[in-house]
């Protein structure tokens, strides 16, 4: 007797997650130590970052903040901010660069930190992930109709690293995209004095071993300067020495000065020409 084989389908899964508004979004509390990005009102958790990853963001943020500080500029650095990108839409970028004041904004609203619609940063970082459309087609996009200026890819996986710039430029209504590549300096557009190497971004040392060198250079330069005062303390010391021994040379001469004058004026009480002596 013949056995019928009946088909077997995949059941197709239904998203039975709950859609959150903007305003419900950043006030919502998920799983404890998970980040939650919002795109077309659904939660989309964001994946633990590994160590390399982790390395990437510190060195961005400790350059850029070093750079900031360098040019006086009211700018900050930050990791963890998040980014509205639509109505229903909201990312979380591994660094982001707004003004202090925006960051400020923030900071007085309540639930999670976001720059809103007409709180633009002008620097956004994607370190890129397994899912790489995201950081590559999706959050492009998000990101160029969001008017953000600049959008940095960073992506350090083996056989495609580079770092990817996309940023507008003048006479063009969308990003105009830059690779830069191992070996070479990725030069930022909104911060064109901003050039860093391409190999340690994509291979960064510690930040800790940074500062560590850093405080190294200000220590010497701290000694170095320590030095030059002593020396400068020793030259002026020498200096007001010799001009008390000059004193001293010119108070003896004028003594004697003047004992000649009173002996000259006693020879001519006496009847004495002291020029005929």
């Amino acid at each position: 007797m013949s056995q019928s084989i009946a088909p077997v389908l995949a059941e197709k899964q239904v998203d039975t997650s709950p859609t959150l508004t903007f305003e419900e979004y950043r006030v919502y509390q998920g799983e404890p130590d998970v980040q939650y990005e919002l795109y077309k009102g659904k939660l989309i958790p964001m994946p633990t970052a590994t160590v390399l990853h982790i390395k990437i963001c510190e060195y961005l943020v400790y350059k850029l903040q070093h750079y900031l500080a360098a040019h006086n500029l009211d700018l900050v650095a930050k990791t963890g901010l998040g980014v509205r990108t639509d109505e229903d839409k909201s990312r979380i970028p591994d660094v982001v660069v707004c003004t202090q004041n925006l960051l400020e904004q923030a900071a007085a609203r309540p639930g999670a930190g976001i720059l809103d619609f007409n709180e633009k940063p002008l620097l956004v970082v994607e370190v890129v992930s397994e899912n790489r459309r995201a950081d590559y087609v999706v959050k492009r996009a998000e990101y160029e109709l969001a008017n953000v200026p600049e959008y940095c890819i960073v992506d350090p996986k083996s056989g495609k690293q580079k770092v990817r710039l996309l940023a507008f430029t003048e006479g063009e209504e969308g990003y105009t995209q830059t690779d830069f590549f191992p070996g070479q300096e990725m030069v930022s557009v909104v911060f064109p004095d901003l050039v860093l190497s391409v190999d340690e971004i994509l291979n960064p040392p510690l930040v800790e071993k940074l500062v560590k060198a850093e405080q190294a250079r200000l220590q010497q330069l701290g000694q170095e300067a320590a030095t030059e005062r002593q020396r400068a303390e020793e030259q002026r010391q020498r200096a007001q020495e010799q001009c008390q021994r000059a004193e001293e040379e010119r108070q003896r001469a004028e003594e004697q000065c003047q004992r000649a004058e009173r002996l000259a004026a006693r020879l001519r009480e006496l009847d004495i020409d002291p020029d005929s002596l």
